[in-house]
């Protein structure tokens, strides 16, 4: 491999702080096509809009399928532990929580060490609505990664674990 000359290293680095420079609000240079936060926020309001309108087909929603989901790895939850989990409020939650229980999807029950905690269980009939979700949200996974491989899926994951473990570090 032949060496790199240090005016392509210059470039590089230029290129690179540049990038840098261009994502941070407090940078003269700041374009907000640039920034993370705003990439992160529109990929996640098309993924929500896609979902909606997916689940809709289904009749569900975003709310329930993140509620579904996380009881589907670990049931029972607390109320508030879907919610911290689903990234939703905890008043939000718990009007979903009861839409799953009228529907047939969850039990609520008290926790036994602790009565003031309402514990959600997932039922039978929540497995199988877990079904139908996984396959409608499978087919927006497919379309918003087809190009990618797994080594990018890691990578991505990896790099937004980060940001949210320096997140939840800042003051």
């Amino acid at each position: 491999m032949p060496p790199v000359s240090s005016s392509a290293r210059a470039r590089t680095g230029a290129r690179q702080g540049g990038s840098r420079l261009r994502s941070d609000p407090a940078s003269p240079g700041f374009r907000i096509a640039d920034y993370p936060f705003y990439l992160v926020n529109r990929i996640a309001g098309r993924y929500a809009i896609d979902m909606s309108d997916a689940l809709k087909a289904i009749g569900m929603d975003l709310p329930t399928w993140r509620a579904l989901m996380i009881l589907h790895e670990r049931s029972p939850r607390s109320v508030s532990e879907i919610a911290v989990q689903a990234v939703i409020r905890l008043s939000t939650m718990t009007r979903v929580v009861r839409r799953l229980e009228r529907a047939g999807l969850v039990r609520l029950a008290r926790r036994t060490s602790d009565a003031r905690v309402t514990e959600v269980v997932i039922t039978p009939q929540g497995l199988a609505a877990v079904r139908r979700v996984r396959e409608v949200a499978g087919r927006v996974y497919q379309r918003a990664f087809a190009d990618f491989s797994p080594r990018d899926i890691e990578l991505l994951n990896g790099l937004l674990v980060r940001v949210m473990r320096n997140l939840s570090l800042s003051p």
